[in-house]
């Protein structure tokens, strides 16, 4: 998935999504996370799909820089409704699958002391 690049190879648990993890507030994780997997989706399509930039594109009814914005995961520029119907000019079925999930208890964090840098005090002359 383009947001499992983010985080790279490591294997550290996170929250399930790593824009969530990032500090992304709940609504906009939720929707990056949902674009991410379009995305994803997309790329391996034109991955196995063995057509070229220009091809697929046309095939997908957008222009070739578009699709190459896509393929470099360029997630701004896509909103969800665009992503479905990239996906679905590519013959793919979208399903939405709704969870209620529970609500889970926010830690504080501890606070950390303040550190400050150690200031030589003048030497007193006698």
């Amino acid at each position: 998935m383009i947001g499992d690049s983010i985080m790279g190879s490591d294997e550290t648990s996170g929250g399930g999504n790593v824009f969530a993890d990032l500090g992304f507030p709940p609504e906009e994780a939720q929707n990056l996370l949902l674009r991410s997997s379009v995305m994803s989706a997309i790329k391996e399509w034109y991955d196995d799909s063995k057509l070229t930039q220009v091809a697929a594109a046309k095939k997908l009814a957008i222009t070739q820089p578009r699709l190459n914005a896509l393929l470099k995961g360029r997630i701004v520029e896509f909103s969800l409704d665009a992503l479905v119907g990239i996906a679905a000019a590519a013959g793919m079925e979208l399903v939405l699958e709704i969870k209620s999930t529970p609500r889970v208890r926010k830690v504080r964090q501890a606070s950390l002391p303040v550190v400050r840098p150690v200031t030589k005090r003048p030497k007193k002359v006698a």
